[in-house]
């Protein structure tokens, strides 16, 4: 990826090569071939945020997942962004309550 792109490159290549809808408030993590810059795209509202975020020295821990998309909850996307690798990062398991009266 160019990742000289702005906004509006960004949102062209989430709606024409990923297929999704930039406008939907999902948010969006780009990197560049070094892996030491990264970039996100949220649209809130009535514009996009553009996240921006350049490593002086390391590299982000990007996943090595086959699939162009990959979905992150919010802690996922922290560890990500703290430089933490998130394949070997994993939380509590959910559980569920089950409460009789």
């Amino acid at each position: 990826m160019d990742f000289r792109k702005s906004f509006r490159g960004l949102s062209a290549i989430i709606e024409c090569e990923l297929g999704h809808n930039p406008f939907t408030g999902h948010l969006y993590a780009f990197t560049n071939r070094r892996r030491n810059k990264i970039k996100c795209l949220l649209w809130e509202n009535n514009g996009f945020v553009l996240y921006y975020k350049s490593l002086e020295e390391d590299k982000f821990s990007w996943p090595k997942s086959q699939e162009e998309v990959m979905t992150l909850n919010g802690q996922q996307l922290n560890w990500l962004l703290d430089g933490l690798d998130i394949s070997a990062m994993k939380g509590h398991k959910n559980c569920t309550m089950t409460v009789f009266f």
